[in-house]
């Protein structure tokens, strides 16, 4: 019986840890994608920082471009997405 109840507790804090960890990485990639579009606004109409800063941060943004890019292919609903992550009907 204690096994069970073990058992359990276990399964349910597993549950929750693989959870957290969903939303964790759905909000690191949210946030990758708006700093890429804080760098690169200026495609958008977004006043960008300055260029010798973009041209100095472009060679590590090479993740983030493929992600807006990939963004952009798929056109992903944001708010969909969240409310799927909540189980919101």
């Amino acid at each position: 019986m204690i096994e069970d109840i073990r058992a359990f507790l276990k399964g349910f804090g597993g549950s929750f840890k693989e959870q957290s960890t969903e939303y964790i990485e759905f909000e690191e990639r949210e946030l990758e994608n708006v700093f890429a579009l804080i760098l690169m606004g200026s495609f958008v109409g977004i006043p960008s920082p300055p260029t010798t800063l973009v041209v100095r941060l472009m060679p590590h943004m090479i993740k983030e471009m493929h992600v807006m890019q990939q963004r952009a292919i798929n056109l992903d609903d944001i708010f969909g997405e969240i409310a799927g992550m909540f189980d919101i009907d």
